[in-house]
């Protein structure tokens, strides 16, 4: 085995050839300007469409941050106001839909969608 490396190893390497075989032109065998436009207009749109998407997913984090402190704020508000009565109907618009559940109406956590906006 280790003969077969040595013997590879000294082994003359094959000489490339300077020049392309008959019948090829340069402008057959490279891109070219145009290759070279496609190649750039491919890597600008995939900057912009990397930074579009990075402020998409900053902007959901942040919906959800405030969302998330909203929740809370309503949470420690319920808790101050247990003595009172609370509801819908009781001068708190919003506070829960018919089913019990707060914010779980659209219109109520923000995301009522494109068209009501």
């Amino acid at each position: 085995m280790h003969s077969l490396l040595i013997t590879l190893a000294t082994a003359p390497a094959p000489t490339p050839t300077p020049s392309l075989r008959p019948g090829l032109s340069q402008d057959q065998v490279t891109p070219g300007l145009l290759g070279f436009l496609l190649t750039a207009f491919i890597v600008v749109l995939t900057a912009l469409l990397i930074v579009d998407m990075v402020r998409r997913i900053r902007r959901v984090r942040y919906r959800a941050q405030v969302e998330e402190e909203r929740a809370a704020a309503a949470g420690a508000a319920g808790l101050e106001g247990d003595s009172r009565t609370t509801g819908a109907g009781a001068g708190n618009p919003g506070a829960q839909d018919p089913a019990g559940q707060p914010g779980s109406r659209p219109e109520a956590n923000g995301d009522a969608g494109p068209g009501s906006r």
